[in-house]
């Protein structure tokens, strides 16, 4: 088996965070896991109950959540301590946001029901082992972004400001601000001003 760290006395968990490839078998990051599925299982009851009370438990969980900003659960995460919510945005039913890189949402956007923004990755040459390996590349959200209920982003996009994304999209390169942009791939349809 090849020793893809040779000469890196990091971690995995330190190489994750870098953004560089590793290996996800780190304690550390198994603890990290586990916090998140915790705290997303506690916000999820805990807002059947009383979203205003649960609010404190999606602080905890996220890195950072601006004011007004309202998330429904089911809420899954990686890690949920590299998001970034913006105020006032809204955030519909089962957003997977897999924060293995920093996931920026900006203030004022519309995230529809069952969203995926993805940031791994995995090396797709053939070498034995090789499919342990990942990496992740961040994603970011401008000011003012809808995006329909299925949209999937993938790893290193941006997102620019007042652009909406229609439902069922994958995006998977960047996308301007002010434009529609719909389909698989995205591609942008039209202005929007």
């Amino acid at each position: 088996m090849a020793d893809y760290f040779a000469g890196d006395p990091r971690t995995n968990h330190e190489r994750m965070l870098a953004g560089d490839l590793y290996v996800a078998d780190d304690p550390a990051i198994e603890a990290d896991f586990q916090r998140a599925l915790r705290l997303s299982d506690a916000y999820h009851r805990a807002f059947v109950a009383d979203p205003a009370a649960a609010r404190p438990l999606l602080v905890e969980l996220l890195g950072e959540v601006g004011d007004d900003v309202v998330v429904r659960p089911p809420l899954r995460v990686d890690y949920g301590s590299r998001i970034r919510i913006g105020a006032r945005t809204f955030v519909n039913f089962h957003l997977t946001a897999l924060d293995v890189a920093d996931i920026t949402i900006g203030a004022d956007c519309q995230i529809g029901p069952n969203v995926q923004l993805l940031t791994p990755t995995h090396p797709v040459d053939p070498q034995p082992r090789r499919d342990k390996l990942e990496a992740a590349q961040p994603i970011t959200l401008g000011d003012n972004v809808w995006l329909g209920g299925g949209v999937i982003v993938c790893p290193g996009v941006t997102i620019g400001d007042n652009t909406v994304v229609g439902a069922g999209s994958v995006v998977v390169r960047d996308l301007p601000a002010n434009v529609v942009a719909v389909g698989n791939p995205a591609r942008v349809v039209r202005e929007n001003i």
